[in-house]
């Protein structure tokens, strides 16, 4: 080996040796940000329920907002929560999923499918104020849906949506194509592949995109004020049971309030009272949004255990 070959074999080990550390050090940072970030996280929501903890009562639970700090609860929160949520998941899952499948397996490759792909991609990260200021114009004003149960579920239903339909097609992707080749070759036809081959294999992931999406719309807050949710609710929308068959959905047109909004409500107070009660309700919305990401983990270990492609 000459001296030239041998400065050039030593000067390919420096530089092999210095991408290594580089990427050692690159490892390290990261590892360190993110270590510090739980641990902020952690102590933020240990100091938020350490606060609240003494207002976890069946009573907090139970009452209805009130001035005195002590007699105050969330009874009409979380049950608008629930309300508006569901109304979110029945408008948004079936449309969101039909529309991942439709442009995933039946939409030809064109320009046109590109450009709803790049539409929806950049929908996803839109902030959630704009959305508030969208429903407001179109299904509180021109629809005349009023500051109602339904307005509130749409605004987040199109807000999770882009969430569901990019889920839905990444899903339905990660499905090999021998599976659909031989679901073809049995004589299924496009649709029989899909409902029978791909869904029930891309089922946990597509799941798991629609809960955390639900999780993040159970949070927002700027939409919901955008349109009207009112901050202090003394009463609970119509049983759909009242006056059966004919009322059956007038509580979606019954006003309402979310958790957010409550704790915004008392955050907002000058007794430091109602700063116990805001502690006492984000422990409850930390609990309920932890619940759901559980409950995505779970599905999706569930759904891919025996699953080998």
């Amino acid at each position: 080996m000459t001296n030239y070959q041998s400065e050039s074999l030593m000067a390919v080990q420096a530089n092999v040796k210095f991408r290594e550390r580089l990427n050692k050090g690159f490892a390290i940072a990261g590892l360190g940000i993110i270590v510090v970030s739980v641990l902020i996280l952690l102590l933020l929501v240990l100091g938020m329920f350490f606060q609240g903890i003494g207002r976890l009562t069946p009573q907090f639970f139970l009452n209805f907002p009130s001035r005195n700090p002590e007699e105050a609860g969330i009874l009409s929160a979380w049950v608008g929560t629930i309300l508006v949520m569901s109304v979110t998941a029945i408008i948004s899952v079936p449309v969101g999923i039909a529309s991942g499948i439709y442009l995933e397996e039946y939409a030809r490759k064109n320009w046109l499918a590109d450009v709803i792909e790049i539409n929806v991609t950049n929908l996803a990260g839109v902030p959630s104020i704009v959305y508030g200021l969208l429903a407001l114009g179109l299904f509180v004003y021109q629809f005349k849906l009023g500051q109602s149960i339904l307005a509130a579920g749409l605004t987040l239903a199109l807000l999770i949506l882009p969430i569901v339909i990019v889920t839905t097609r990444e899903s339905l992707r990660a499905i090999p194509s021998s599976l659909r080749e031989a679901a073809y070759a049995l004589g299924a036809s496009k649709w029989q592949m899909i409902w029978d081959h791909i869904l029930p294999y891309s089922l946990g992931s597509i799941m798991t995109g629609i809960i955390i999406g639900l999780s993040r719309a159970i949070g927002e807050t700027a939409p919901v004020i955008t349109i009207g949710a009112l901050t202090f609710i003394a009463f609970l929308p119509d049983s759909p049971f009242q006056d059966f068959p004919k009322n059956v959905f007038a509580w979606l047109f019954a006003p309402f309030t979310v958790m957010p909004i409550q704790m915004f409500n008392w955050v907002s107070r000058p007794e430091p009272e109602f700063e116990v009660n805001a502690a006492a309700a984000g422990t409850v919305l930390t609990v309920m949004t932890l619940s759901m990401n559980g409950l995505a983990i779970y599905l999706r270990y569930h759904f891919r255990k025996g699953i080998k492609w």
